[in-house]
Formats: structure tokens, sequence, C-alpha cells
């Protein structure tokens, strides 16, 4: 029990945080635009995180599980490498400033979205950590209606900002493209052993 009430005090408190964040950096970005039906959804999302936080604390097993909870753990790096990414650009309400530089480093290098994956990991992982199924399903289910809502405003917003779609369009949303990035790496290779034989002919031939 007391596993169960750290950890959803631990992820409560991180949300907060995040919250608090969040003001701070839309507060910074004079011309940041929210699109209407992310506006429109956004007390659900708060809603859904404090409900599947709450839940997991007040009626999950004591004993955890190992897996899902390795799992939980396991995608926080990730988020703080989202975050340090952004910088004052991220936000929790899909507000896009648009005098704002596209981030294309970090983990935006592979999708478009990767902060939304980590939030459907959590709030999958957290509740299942502690045998909570069905507020697993519902929490996933209701999650991933409200993603799709603010993706499709937020890159609306996105596609206004100069380089978003030269950067993003072969890129996917939320999972990475990896036998893409292998073929790419395999034909630039490639490419570079061709240089290197082009080099190495002598003149003439």
């Amino acid at each position: 029990m007391i596993l169960r009430l750290a950890v959803a005090l631990a992820i409560g408190a991180a949300r907060l945080a995040e919250l608090a964040y969040s003001r701070r950096n839309i507060a910074w970005a004079a011309q940041a635009t929210e699109g209407t039906w992310s506006s429109r959804t956004y007390p659900v999302m708060v809603v859904l995180h404090v409900v599947t936080i709450g839940g997991t604390a007040l009626f999950g097993d004591r004993r955890p599980n190992r897996l899902w909870l390795l799992l939980l753990f396991a995608v926080q790096p990730m988020r703080a490498w989202i975050l340090v990414t952004l910088g004052r650009r991220w936000n929790t309400r899909g507000a896009v400033d648009a005098e704002m530089e596209i981030a294309t480093g970090g983990p935006y290098r592979f999708v478009r979205h990767p902060n939304y994956s980590i939030v459907a990991i959590e709030l999958l992982a957290l509740p299942m950590a502690f045998g909570l199924r069905r507020l697993s399903l519902v929490a996933a289910m209701v999650n991933a209606v409200l993603i799709a809502i603010r993706v499709h405003d937020e890159e609306q917003l996105l596609r206004r900002i100069p380089g978003y779609e030269a950067h993003f369009a072969k890129k996917s949303r939320f999972i990475p493209h990896f036998h893409r990035l292998r073929v790419r790496r395999r034909m630039q290779g490639q490419g570079s052993l061709a240089g290197e034989v082009t080099r190495s002919r002598p003149h003439g031939y």
C-alpha cells in the first residue's frame, strides 16, 4: 500500500509541476494559439488524469505488477528528454506559438508527437501496475479520443510554421518507423562507400 501511494503521489506531483511549468510557458509565448476543440476538451483531460491517479491511489492492489511498474518508470527519462528538447515551447494545452522555431532534435527526429505516446503509456501502465484493469482500459480509450482531437487541432496550427511540413511530412505521429530509419542509414552508408570508391579510382578511368 505504501508503494502504491508513493507512486501515485509521485505521478500526481509531476503533473502539478507540469501544470505550473505549462502556465509559465504559455504566459511567455505572446502569440500562443490553442485549437478550439483542444480548449473545450482540456478540462476532460485534467479530470481523466485526476481520476486515473486518484483511483490508483485509493483502489489499487497492495502488490504491484512489476512489469507494468517497470514500464511506468522506464518512460520517465523519455518525458524528461521531451521537456528538455521543447523547453519553453512545451505546454499541456497544445497551444502553439506562431513565432516559435520547430523542434527537430531529440525524440522529434523520429516522431511528431512523442509526448502523447508517453502520456498514453502512463495512463495505461499506472492502473495496470496495481491491478486496475478496467480503469486502465477506460483511461486508455478516453485518452485516445482526446489525443485524436488534440493532434488534429495542433497539427493545423503547426503547419502554418515554416519548416514543419518539410521535417515531419514522412514521420509517423506516435511510433517511429524504425525500418525506414534502417533503410535510410543503409542508403547513406552505400552512398558514402560509393563516394570513397569513386575518389580512390585513378584518374583516367
